[in-house]
């Protein structure tokens, strides 16, 4: 009665529902996908673990998403790096969203796939056209990333504001740290809690996890709590290892 329309809008009900995005570059002459991204350890509906290739897709579920997401990003006309956004179910895609913007994920992407991204989408913005071919976009291996959040995960992942004492960062072969922090950092309670990401990429899943428990061993932030021990006992759980979780894994089941 307060807006003279009396239809409504109902919206599908999910019980096992994973996060999983495509990352595309598009511009006038043509839109390619990168593969996609699996994104569906979360917290409160915020991404902590990201991998690419997802261990629950099919080639032929997979050839599907792919086709019907670079048909609708070209069809837009849309130009420069962007990912679409999908909650998957049973071997079903609903469309969320699409980020027309670099994610904080990204770099799984360029690990397997060796394709700098943000320089993709510089050159389309400078040319207005796709440098790359599909052909050219052959990923190898198994990419995972760990946001590192300034959170108690043990106290409902509560702020942990502070001045970082110690600060010791993981490095080795197919190891990549993003971020800015250093010993004498001062984390403040305004802004977004992460604080860095590390990515870790193998020949397989279990290569990568490995190499990324290892360099959360290594990885020592002292004077604030962080998420690097969750991770740890992520990484480690059953079903992180089998891939037997959705997005509300966290939120739901007591991990920690």
């Amino acid at each position: 009665k307060f807006f003279g329309n009396d239809e409504v809008y109902i919206e599908k009900f999910f019980q096992n529902p994973r996060h999983i995005e495509v990352q595309v570059l598009s511009g006038k002459n043509r839109t390619v996908h990168l593969h996609e991204r699996d994104c569906s350890v979360q917290r409160r509906h915020q991404k902590l673990i990201e991998e690419t290739p997802s261990p629950v897709l099919n080639d032929t579920i997979r050839k599907d998403l792919f086709e019907k997401t670079v048909s609708m990003v070209s069809k837009i006309g849309y130009e420069g790096a962007g990912t679409v956004e999908f909650i998957y179910e049973d071997g079903k895609f609903y469309f969320l969203e699409m980020n027309t913007r670099v994610q904080v994920e990204h770099p799984v992407t360029e690990m397997v796939t060796g394709i700098d991204i943000i320089k993709e989408q510089i050159w389309i913005a400078f040319s207005g056209h796709t440098a790359l071919e599909q052909s050219d976009i052959n990923p190898r291996g198994h990419a995972i990333e760990c946001r590192i959040n300034a959170e108690d995960p043990s106290n409902n992942f509560q702020p942990s504001p502070g001045k970082i004492g110690m600060c010791h960062q993981p490095s080795g072969f197919r190891t990549r740290v993003d971020g800015s922090i250093y010993q004498g950092y001062k984390i403040t309670p305004y802004y977004d809690s992460m604080v860095c990401k590390v990515i870790t990429h193998g020949r397989n899943r279990q290569e990568a996890i490995q190499r990324m428990l290892r360099s959360l061993d290594e990885f020592v932030i002292d004077g604030i709590t962080t998420t690097i021990e969750l991770h740890k006992v992520l990484l480690n759980n059953k079903k992180f290892i089998t891939s037997d979780f959705n997005v509300g894994w966290l939120d739901r089941e007591k991990v920690i």
